[in-house]
């Protein structure tokens, strides 16, 4: 087949996928309406993902040559932008942009949502409380530094619920106006950035001072207009900014990633892999944390996560967020809860849903 004859069947292609773009636009309306007469929601994270894995699956029986890593991005884009026909999304992040909280909003929800920039993890809950905004989405673990102090405090705090996560692979550069790492004085960055980033700073720039600011975006902008400055950032930050990338990958663990999670009014449904994270508090005596973890352990429940946290204003007051498998309405993890809130001083489940590819 000629060239020319190639490029005519590619845009005949086209426009047969525009076609069924359409067709698949319809149908989505077609859904919503009947959905939203039986007052169910359209949107289903363990659907959405389920819908995933069959493409992959079918990819994997046909052996075909389109990219099995595009299937993901490519599809959720369409079936963000259908449902945004039908149920306009708006989506609380922790800004500014080019943070890796928005990175991972739009890998979650697509370009079609709208995204709220918030400067504080409190905001982001705020406007989810005040409906401001449907969903929020937070940073709560990194791999290397554990639980963000603030998203926990939040947790605890205001009364939502986590619907979805998200494990992003995270990636640090060191970006600037200029190429010289030589005449860098002061290094701006997030303080889990910084963190992250320790010994590597401390081996190639020793003699830089190390400036906390509110976001590794924020950082980027200050390195922006100072010529003696670097930030510690993204390389989309770098982007946004009209910034250098002298180094990339400079986080001290190779492997390093960050969990994000999805803030809502409700628990998503039951997918078959889920995970419960709730909070507990135990008397202050001999053997009340080992009489609780027995009770996971009777019920025969995996633990993933557990990690103490200052109990609000009470002093020497622990509560402890523990994430474990299974859906809150699994009868093992019901059983669990309930004998859980007989033994603890507070019990709260702060959600139930999929657990991350």
């Amino acid at each position: 087949m000629s060239p020319k004859d190639l490029s005519h069947e590619v845009r005949e292609i086209d426009r047969k996928l525009l076609a069924l773009l359409n067709e698949r636009a319809r149908a989505v309306t077609q859904l919503a309406q009947d959905a939203h007469g039986a007052g169910h929601a359209l949107r289903d994270p363990s659907e959405e993902e389920g819908t995933f894995e069959r493409l992959e699956q079918l990819q994997d029986k046909a052996g075909g040559a389109f990219p099995k890593s595009a299937l993901r991005p490519v599809f959720r884009e369409i079936m963000s932008a259908c449902l945004s026909l039908n149920e306009p999304l708006s989506v609380a992040y922790l800004g500014p942009p080019g943070t890796f909280t928005q990175m991972a909003a739009r890998f979650l929800f697509g370009v079609t949502a709208t995204y709220v920039e918030n400067s504080t993890i409190a905001a982001v809950f705020d406007a989810v409380v005040r409906q401001t905004a449907e969903l929020g989405v937070v940073p709560i673990e990194n791999s290397t530094e554990g639980g963000v102090s603030f998203t926990l405090d939040c947790l605890l705090e205001y009364d939502v619920k986590i619907q979805r996560e998200l494990v992003l692979d995270v990636a640090y550069c060191l970006i600037a106006k200029h190429e010289d790492v030589a005449s860098i004085e002061h290094v701006y960055s997030h303080p889990q950035a910084l963190a992250q980033c320790r010994a590597w700073l401390a081996k190639h720039l020793p003699q830089a001072q190390l400036v906390m600011s509110p976001s590794t975006s924020a950082a980027a902008r200050q390195a922006a207009g100072d010529d003696r400055a670097a930030a510690v950032a993204s390389r989309l930050a770098a982007e946004l900014n009209g910034l250098h990338v002298l180094r990339d990958g400079i986080q001290d663990r190779v492997q390093n990633a960050t969990r994000f999670i999805v803030i809502g009014q409700a628990d998503a449904p039951p997918s078959g892999q889920d995970k419960t994270s709730l909070v507990f508090s135990t008397a202050h005596k001999k053997g009340a944390l080992r009489a609780v973890l027995e009770i996971f352990d009777e019920e025969e429940l995996n633990l993933t996560r557990i990690e103490s946290r200052p109990y609000g204003s009470r002093l020497w007051e622990y509560a402890f967020f523990t994430d474990l498998e299974g859906h809150r309405t699994d009868p093992p993890v019901a059983r669990a809860l309930e004998r859980l809130r007989s033994a603890c001083g507070q019990v709260k489940v702060l959600g139930s849903y999929p657990r991350s590819p």
